[in-house]
């Protein structure tokens, strides 16, 4: 961590992180209410789609694979009902570790509604006290909400197995961030505390071959999917930048289904650090995933998969990739 030490010490800092802003508070909680308004309303679907083809949750909430969106919608319902998920997920790599959980909502196969909260463990963040009066606290956590909207705009993945049509599907995911002591140091690189993603997922699924495909193209401006705020001071960048996200999954049978993922991610601050003469401490890699997902009924399901995270501020983790293990548990109706 020494050159990222020495170079950070010669910049100083004293501004102290700002209350949080209380629309985003207000906004939070109505939607909290509102989607267990829906959920309480839902009646169970007597159908049910497939197993697994509506994909699991998503550790932003949306369904899709782990880390992408797809462009199904999530729970057991069909067209013309309506159903909910809720999830858990764990994930651990050398340095970090992160919990997410939700609920989605969907909505006569046509749309979605889901709200997730995602509970990061920063404690390496400790060691930015050596470099500025930050005031990170020892153990500090960041937390971020996830709303998220999806709309399903053509096709059918099950219905139209059969021809080259794709599902597709538009959604948005509305994101604040609760950084704690870690607030300072976001405030330093220029990031803010809120975004909002913006993205398309086209999944087509070859029944007769076990085979789904999902490509999503994403607008963002988030650091690490939004842990460390949007945007960038300069010389980083805080505009807007396209970024693909692809899923192929193979289904063994008609509950178990393995897969992979790979994420193209922005890397908005590394050229920040490198103008300050931090070299790549700063940089963000690419995410990626296998994954196995089980479904012993069609209200249940477990997906473990090995993740491969990149370097997550890697001037203060020695430069190590973050690869570990993730666990999601999941129950639609």
């Amino acid at each position: 961590m020494g050159t990222f030490v020495t170079s950070m010490q010669q910049r100083t800092f004293f501004s102290s992180v700002s209350p949080a802003f209380a629309p985003r508070q207000i906004v939070r909680r109505f939607a909290i209410t509102a989607l267990l308004a829906l959920a309480a309303g839902v009646a169970q679907a007597d159908t049910g789609k497939l197993l697994l083809t509506g994909g699991v949750s998503t550790i932003e909430g949306a369904a899709g694979g782990g880390l992408t969106p797809w462009a199904v919608i999530g729970s057991n319902a069909t067209d013309g009902e309506m159903g909910a998920s809720v999830y858990l997920t764990r994930a651990s790599t050398q340095d970090y570790t992160l919990s997410s959980y939700g609920i989605a909502v969907g909505l006569y196969n046509r749309a979605e509604v889901s709200l997730a909260r995602q509970d990061f463990d920063a404690s390496p963040a400790i060691a930015l006290n050596g470099i500025a009066a930050f005031g990170v606290t020892p153990g500090q956590h960041i937390k971020m909400d996830v709303l998220g909207l999806k709309v399903r705009v053509a096709g059918d993945a099950v219905l139209n197995s059969d021809s080259l049509l794709p599902q597709v599907a538009v959604g948005l995911q509305y994101k604040t961030v609760d950084p704690g002591s870690i607030g300072s140091v976001l405030q330093f690189l220029g990031a803010s505390t809120y975004g909002t993603d913006f993205y398309v997922s086209a999944t087509k699924l070859f029944l007769a071959q076990g085979i789904l495909v999902n490509g999503t193209l994403r607008s963002t401006n988030a650091n690490q999917n939004g842990l460390l705020g949007f945007g960038s001071a300069a010389p980083g960048r805080n505009s807007r930048s396209w970024q693909s996200e692809f899923s192929l999954a193979l289904l063994l049978s008609r509950n178990l289904a393995i897969g992979a993922e790979y994420r193209f991610k922005p890397n908005n601050l590394e050229t920040l650090g490198a103008g300050a003469g931090l070299n790549d401490a700063l940089r963000e890699d690419d995410w990626k995933d296998i994954f196995i997902a089980w479904a012993p009924n069609k209200n249940a399901s477990l997906t473990a998969a090995w993740v491969d995270l990149g370097r997550v501020i890697p001037g203060i983790t020695g430069g190590r990739r973050q690869t570990g293990f993730y666990l999601s548990g999941q129950f639609a109706f």
